[in-house]
């Protein structure tokens, strides 16, 4: 039960921040768009990742340092292109939809999004692959048991984000909040790819 608390513990401490996939389910959550497709898709590729991570495969990532290369620079490239977009919908007031009754998105569209706003970010796999596989491996036989814990966090964290952003819904009826929000997705994807270009 120690070990299970020590791995919910650590993954909450790794998961709660505003990053991409965290903006992302905000803004999904606030439109009432696939919501629950989408916290489906981020708890399924943590939980992914950390089984990835427990199993051993963090000493292989980590002695591959031309790999972690190529993922920085690909994951800067598409939080820039992200980026662009939400500057895009900030700067055209016409692209903005404050009310959740319109068309959304295309599932496979949004799914697409989320996944690639996961598995195109070597943050995610230098925290959970990495960074928890070594914790994890430190637990000897329970490491499983603080993977399960890092999942338990993953799933909690990213069902209450999802769900608990449509009660921000009346703070979102105005155009104008949608663009302050926007605005910040942007400048965090532009910041994120900063960093991971300034770490390669």
């Amino acid at each position: 039960m120690l070990t299970l608390l020590a791995g919910l513990s650590f993954g909450l401490s790794l998961i709660v921040a505003i990053g991409a996939q965290n903006t992302f389910v905000i803004r999904q959550g606030v439109r009432g768009e696939h919501v629950g497709a989408v916290v489906a898709v981020c708890i399924a590729s943590d939980v992914a990742l950390i089984a990835v991570g427990v199993a051993g495969a963090g000493a292989v990532v980590a002695a591959a340092p031309g790999l972690l290369t190529v993922l920085r620079l690909a994951g800067a490239a598409f939080l820039l292109g992200y980026g662009a977009l939400a500057l895009r919908r900030a700067w055209r007031p016409g692209a903005l939809r404050a009310d959740t009754s319109g068309a959304a998105a295309p599932l496979g569209s949004v799914l697409a999004t989320a996944a690639a706003l996961t598995w195109l970010n070597p943050h995610v796999y230098l925290d959970t692959v990495v960074l928890l596989g070594s914790l994890a491996a430190a637990h000897g036989a329970d490491r499983w048991w603080f993977g399960a814990g890092a999942a338990l966090g993953s799933a909690l964290w990213f069902t209450v984000l999802g769900r608990g952003a449509r009660l921000l819904r009346p703070v979102f009826a105005k155009p104008g909040a949608w663009r302050v929000l926007d605005l910040v997705v942007a400048v965090v994807m532009v910041v994120l790819a900063v960093q991971l270009v300034a770490r390669t």
